[in-house]
């Protein structure tokens, strides 16, 4: 699962995101940002950021552990993932 995060300062926060919604995710709350009718961004505690981010890295070892397991599942060398990814 890939993952792409950015970081935005908390002492001006992007016009679209308030300091309500700032507020209620740092009690907890989750808040979903719209654009219009569409909901295109939440709001998150650091709690639930690192949960959602331990679920992704334990469903990451079980599909690794799942596909070594299993003798004919096609293994990749480790230069062909490094070059596949642009590394």
């Amino acid at each position: 699962m890939s993952t792409v995060m950015s970081r935005a300062a908390a002492t001006k926060p992007p016009a679209s995101v308030s300091e309500s919604a700032l507020d209620r995710a740092r009690h907890g709350e989750r808040v979903i940002v719209r654009r219009g009718k569409k909901p295109v961004a939440a709001v998150v505690s650091i709690a639930d950021l690192k949960l959602l981010e331990e679920l992704e890295d334990r469903y990451d070892v079980s599909v690794s552990v799942s596909r070594l397991a299993n003798p004919k599942e096609k293994r990749v060398p480790w230069a062909e993932v490094r070059k596949r990814a642009g590394l």
